[in-house]
């Protein structure tokens, strides 16, 4: 049968279909097209704005940090620019391999690989991190080549932190490292975090610390174009970097370095103090380290030695080590007892050689005691049953209330973190400390007599002990401590702030006359007569010292000390404390040599040499250093040299070779080598190589620091005349 369509019938369906897929077409263009309006007009300046920061990237430029100098104008730390291999982890699928196939391009060791795999951890996923630093031009070259099989490897131009001196000084210049995750979060929530975009390396320890927000300096930017895979191709506009400034301390680099070299291995610290204004001149701790092994991130070698050595290098023992003070504390037992009415200077008393205490006999270091001994003589010859009894009759709160303003027991507010604050005990103290036991809590009148030549609970640190020191050299006039003299403001060359303007003198302390002319001529006698006599023979000026022996552990009644037969570790401590000249002091000083015996054989030495250094322009012989180093001498020996002649031991700013400091820096301006180039951006860097290329450096390169040439950002500073000392 044949079917009989009907076409009118299936043309109507047909055209409603039509005119459904018409309408169905053209409400998707419209949708298309009210998008297009949408994205095109009503947000057509936010879009534009993200695409041309998909093109353009904003580039943080890091700062070249600011210089260290010492008082003369020797640089202390500085900076240099090298080449780095970079890894952004989170570019790179298979990290391992990526490692093992660029070692074949470059030498990539154990150590770096460690040194990466911990940046990893402290750092985030897609930051960049360097496997390798301070690439040889070849080794740039070969990368270079063969860079496009490196997917999220890159070489970059960085600067590197140096001490151009090694250990000299370490505990007070300090060093940088990587900014931590703590330090991050910290800097985040900050008012200075945009300024320290790009920024991978803070101040850790010392001035570094310290002074970093005048180190840093400010953050510069320069926006480029960017290309489809990420790299810049050209520079659209910059706003230059702006060095940080330099800090001028207030330190001798040579005199520190000296004390050092008459430290040699023994463990101590010294402090020497400006009486006339509160400059720190010396801040040794001994053993120190080399802070350069820091700046790229310390090996885990390296670390294990330095904290786990049983002499301690990482302590700053200047500023956070607290020692008994021995018999330095007699002469300011003996002001405290003037001025409190407690002894007049004519008062005396028969010393047996021993003070009896209930049941305990406190005894003093000569047997049969020192017959009738007045104040002065207590001074001189050091007489301990002299301030057993003082101590007894003083109290130990009359006691604290008179030596808690010279500083003992007390934060001095150095311009240096982390100052320990020792023991100045009182009853007060002794409840707070011991406020969880409280059987310990009372002061027992037994525990005050050994305070009186500085033993019992006492423990003070020699910044402390040098700072009453010169207190006590100043008739009672104060400073606050400082080891920077100045910072240099790069924009203008000219001096930013001037640290002794900035902190005014205390209160002084009011003392009679009488009474510090007393103490004064009693130590001033101790040089010529007592305990420090042979040190200072022959001295071509008048100083007053007190020699000082701390013990470690206690000995039993009746039972003598014998070093020999103590473990080195507990054997007692030297110490000896001084100013100079006597009528006019420009120097006053703390030394302690660790476990060193009769502070008249250890540690007065020490001081003699740096006084001769200060007042008269003398270095010691090769042979008198020797000698010293073994506490084997007194007096110096042999022929002392002259400040100029002796090459101030040290490196180059790439930590390769021995340099000889010159004692003046040729002329030039502070910073005119740390500017940054016209654009703003990084300098490209001579990259000094683990065998460095005898290729001539470029302006930016490093240089031999103190080895004739001037460091970048010195002042020039006038030669001592012969003969002439540091202080004036």
């Amino acid at each position: 049968m044949t079917e009989i369509r009907n076409t009118e019938h299936e043309m109507a369906r047909f055209r409603t279909r039509l005119v459904a897929a018409a309408c169905f077409v053209l409400f998707g263009f419209g949708l298309l097209g009210a998008r297009l309006a949408w994205l095109q007009i009503a947000r057509h300046d936010e879009l534009a704005t993200q695409a041309e920061n998909n093109r353009i990237g904003v580039v943080p430029v890091v700062p070249n940090r600011g210089l260290i100098l010492d008082r003369n104008g020797v640089v202390l730390a500085n900076n240099y620019s090298a080449y780095t291999l970079e890894i952004a982890p989170a570019r790179v699928s298979d990290l391992e391999g990526t490692i093992d196939k660029l070692s074949e391009i470059v030498e990539i060791s154990t150590r770096d690989r460690r040194r990466f795999k911990r940046l990893m951890e402290e750092s985030r996923s897609f930051e960049s991190l360097p496997i390798r630093n301070r690439l040889t031009d070849e080794e740039v070259a070969r990368f270079t080549a063969q860079r496009y099989r490196f997917e999220g490897v890159d070489v970059k131009a960085r600067l590197f932190r140096s001490y151009p001196l090694g250990e000299v000084g370490s505990h007070l210049i300090g060093y940088i490292g990587r900014i931590n995750e703590a330090e991050k979060t910290k800097l985040e929530e900050s008012e200075d975090a945009s300024n320290y975009r790009g920024t991978e390396y803070i101040g850790k320890l010392g001035v570094e610390q310290s002074y970093e927000d005048d180190l840093h300096g400010t953050t510069g930017f320069e926006e480029v174009e960017m290309s489809a895979s990420g790299r810049p191709v050209r520079h659209l506009r910059s706003r230059p970097a702006t060095p940080g400034h330099a800090v001028v301390m207030s330190i001798d680099i040579r005199l520190q370095a000296m004390v050092e070299a008459l430290f040699g291995d023994r463990r101590g610290a010294l402090v020497a103090i400006d009486p006339r204004n509160g400059e720190v001149l010396a801040f040794v701790s001994k053993p120190n380290f080399d802070p350069n092994l820091f700046v790229d991130g310390i090996d885990a070698e390296s670390w294990k030695a330095l904290n786990e050595s049983p002499d301690k290098p990482l302590l700053n023992r200047a500023l956070r080590g607290a020692y008994p003070p021995g018999s330095t504390y007699k002469p300011f037992m003996a002001l405290a007892a003037l001025t409190l009415g407690k002894r007049t200077p004519q008062q005396a008393i028969s010393d047996p050689g021993y003070f009896n205490f209930g049941n305990h006999r406190f005894r003093d270091d000569k047997e049969g005691g020192h017959g009738t001994v007045d104040m002065f003589k207590s001074i001189v010859q050091s007489c301990d049953t002299y301030y057993y009894l003082l101590a007894n009759d003083m109290g130990v709160d009359a006691m604290h209330d008179f030596m808690k303003p010279l500083g003992f027991g007390q934060i001095t507010g150095i311009d240096m973190n982390g100052e320990l604050r020792g023991t100045l005990p009182s009853t007060e103290w002794k409840r707070t400390h011991y406020r969880r036991n409280k059987a310990q809590q009372k002061w027992f009148a037994g525990e005050t007599i050994s305070l009186g030549i500085g033993q019992g609970y006492n423990a003070f640190t020699m910044l402390q002990l040098a700072n009453a020191t010169a207190i006590l050299a100043a008739g009672g006039q104060r400073y606050k401590p400082h080891l920077v003299r100045r910072v240099e403001n790069y924009d203008d060359r000219e001096t930013r702030h001037r640290t002794a303007d900035r902190l005014d003198a205390l209160e002084p302390l009011r003392w009679k006359p009488e009474h510090v002319a007393l103490i004064h001529r009693a130590m001033y006698a101790v040089t010529q007569e007592g305990t420090a006599a042979r040190a200072f023979a022959r001295a071509g000026y008048q100083s007053g010292g007190k020699t000082g022996t701390a013990q470690v552990i206690g000995i039993k009644q009746g039972e003598k000390y014998n070093a020999s037969r103590i473990d080195e570790r507990h054997r007692d401590h030297a110490l000896y404390s001084a100013f100079a000249p006597l009528d006019n002091p420009h120097i006053a000083i703390a030394v302690i040599v660790e476990n060193a015996g009769f502070g008249a054989g250890a540690a007065a030495p020490i001081a003699r040499r740096v006084f001769d250094y200060v007042l008269e322009g003398k270095y010691p012989s090769e042979a008198d250093i020797a000698a010293t180093q073994k506490g084997q001498s007194t007096a110096p020996i042999g022929t002392p040299r002259s400040i100029d002649e002796v090459p101030l031991p040290g490196l180059t700013v790439d930590g390769l070779g021995a340099a000889a400091a010159s004692a003046t820096p040729p002329a030039g301006s502070l910073g005119a080598a740390l500017a940054p180039a016209a654009d703003g951006a990084t300098p490209a860097p001579a990259a000094p190589a683990r065998g460095r290329s005898p290729a001539a450096p470029r302006p930016d390169a490093p240089v031999a620091v103190n080895a004739g040439v001037r460091p970048v950002g010195t002042r020039p500073t006038p030669r001592r005349a012969p003969g002439a000392g540091l202080v004036r």
